[in-house]
């Protein structure tokens, strides 16, 4: 087709160039259908001189590993592995893949990037990768042939995958990693899939769930029990944190083992029923049998909020006055999450509100301050005073964190803030009394070392100026060095010393010469004397050449006529 139809152009809705521009227009649009014409006409030509692509057809040997053995997923084991066990659910997997089409057509490979990584059975890559990986085993190389509906389905992934398409994959198991369930880079707490749940919800902080465990530590069961409790107190029940930590990512009806990190564990504390050493790694063996759902914050209504705040409050008391700071310290922090969320309550409730999260934030800080994390103490109590600038509990407290600290005066100013607004508060001197104490004990230190500070500095001037002229020299062991440097620093050190008793020589000699001027010069003011005096001539003596100062002269060198 050369002409276009120029009334069927005037007529198009779509068409809007002016009159004048008509012509322009036909001549460029049956320009691009010829093109187009040319185009196609090459492509068919190519298509004809090239020779068809072989289509893949999987061997005798590929197996059918989907679950329904429908032919869904077929494996073709071509280079075995040599681990004992396939890749757990769950786990990272790490892996080297490249994906073709049934004519061969690669339209994806790692092998020229770095390994690809994903976590097993999570659904972060195509069903049938989640089967075919978990057959294979370490270092292991199988070929998936997987069908449609196991891949991208009927809609595909254009550009590259086109609709319907069935997929070859060569993939090469490199590694693969347990899941990680500690929520932070150390691989406290590491699961190893048993049984699968069903399912999709995870129970949350402050859920019920009902659980079977087995605790084993080298060897030796030490727990094996049913047992109920709230999520995220399970140290009441004797359950470890990091138990705590997996069960928010398991399912109803799942059993993994969990391997715990001391931190994770009992700590540095150790557990005496259980016989459990301080330090001590363990492994669980968890099910998770049933668990009561909890409203997400974001759902709860603010009448919900208030309520579910208050049992929280009624457990950190009761924690608290049992001694069990941390569990106290969840609760309160619970409420501050709950009450701090889209903070919209309105006329009593707001009122109520406020009261709850100021008492949760100054629970945190005595909570803290018997933790002796000053740090946090001092954190919280700024959130208070910021409100409430003459909050008498938050300056205390803070200033009780700035003694933990060691900065007295600030506690002071606190301390004395206090009783500004309490002058009857009879906590308060004797915490006034503890900073005046550490304030002189901090200016005493600070006088002693201004006191030699000086003293040193010009020591340390005349060593490096004159060497060690007064005490004892100092025994300096020197590290193997260079047998030249060392010779050199001998060759100084000599002549620095025949420097020195060169100096002292030349300085004796100066006081004897001055000595002997000054002798002379008395005996010729005792002639000029004897001079005028002539009748009182008398014979001198030998021993007044010399001495005859009065502070020089000695007993011994009196003269005898």
């Amino acid at each position: 087709m050369d002409t276009l139809d120029e009334t069927y152009l005037m007529s198009s809705k779509s068409w809007t160039i002016p009159q004048n521009d008509l012509k322009i227009e036909i001549n460029r649009r049956c320009c691009s259908f010829r093109m187009g014409a040319m185009d196609q006409e090459n492509h068919d030509a190519s298509q004809e001189d090239s020779p068809m692509k072989e289509v893949y057809t999987p061997s005798n040997k590929a197996i059918d590993v989907s679950p329904k053995k429908d032919g869904g997923v077929l494996k073709e084991i071509i280079r075995p592995g040599t681990s004992k066990g396939t890749a757990p659910l769950g786990c990272k997997v790490i892996v080297h893949y490249e994906g073709k089409l049934t004519d061969g057509t690669v339209f994806d490979s790692s092998k020229e990037r770095t390994p690809f990584e994903f976590n097993l059975g999570k659904g972060n890559v195509i069903k049938a990768w989640d089967i075919g990986v978990a057959t294979m085993q370490k270092g292991e190389i199988a070929i998936l042939t997987c069908r449609e509906d196991y891949a991208y389905g009927a809609a595909g992934s254009p550009p590259k995958i086109p609709p319907g398409a069935t997929l070859i994959f060569e993939v090469e198991l490199i590694d693969w990693e347990p899941e990680n369930l500690s929520g932070k880079k150390d691989k406290g707490v590491l699961r190893f899939p048993m049984k699968e749940g069903n399912g999709f919800d995870s129970p949350k902080e402050s859920s019920n769930v009902e659980i079977r465990i087995k605790g084993e530590h080298e060897g030796r069961i030490f727990d094996e029990r049913d047992v109920s409790f709230c999520l995220g107190e399970g140290i009441e029940s004797d359950i470890p944190p990091g138990v705590e930590k997996g069960l928010e990512k398991f399912i109803k009806g799942e059993t993994s083992r969990l391997e715990l990190k001391p931190q994770y564990g009992f700590g540095a504390i150790g557990h005496e029923r259980f016989g459990i050493p301080p330090n001590a790694h363990l492994t669980y063996t968890v099910t998770l049998k049933d668990f009561d759902p909890v409203v997400d914050i974001w759902m709860m209504s603010n009448e919900q909020k208030i309520g579910q705040s208050k049992v929280l409050k009624d457990k950190g008391t009761k924690y608290f006055k049992a001694d069990k700071y941390q569990l106290a310290l969840k609760m309160y922090l619970r409420i501050v999450e709950i009450l701090d969320y889209k903070n919209d309550f309105q006329g009593a409730e707001q009122a109520e509100a406020k009261s709850l999260l100021l008492a949760a934030n100054l629970n945190i800080s005595m909570c803290q301050l018997k933790l002796k994390n000053y740090l946090a103490v001092r954190k919280v109590c700024d959130k208070i005073l910021e409100e409430d600038s003459k909050n008498v509990k938050g300056l205390f407290r803070r200033g009780q964190a700035y003694l933990g600290l060691n900065e007295p005066q600030l506690a002071k100013t606190d301390f004395e803030a206090v009783l500004a607004a309490e002058p009857e508060n009879k906590a308060v001197p004797p915490q006034i009394a503890i900073c005046n104490a550490k304030l002189k004990e901090i200016r005493s230190k600070e006088k002693k070392m201004y006191a030699n500070m000086f003293e040193k500095f010009a020591q340390k001037d005349r060593e490096w100026r004159f060497g060690w002229l007064e005490g004892e020299k100092p025994v300096v062991e020197i590290a193997p060095e260079n047998p030249e440097i060392l010779e050199e620093r001998k060759r100084r050190k000599e002549e620095k010393k025949r420097y020195i008793e060169e100096t002292r020589r030349l300085l004796q000699l100066k006081r004897e010469r001055e000595e002997l001027e000054k002798n002379v010069d008395e005996k010729d003011a005792s002639d000029t004397e004897e001079g005028v005096n002539q009748n009182k001539l008398e014979p001198i003596s030998d021993c007044q050449t010399a001495h005859t100062s009065s502070e020089n002269k000695s007993a011994d060198e009196t003269c005898n006529y």
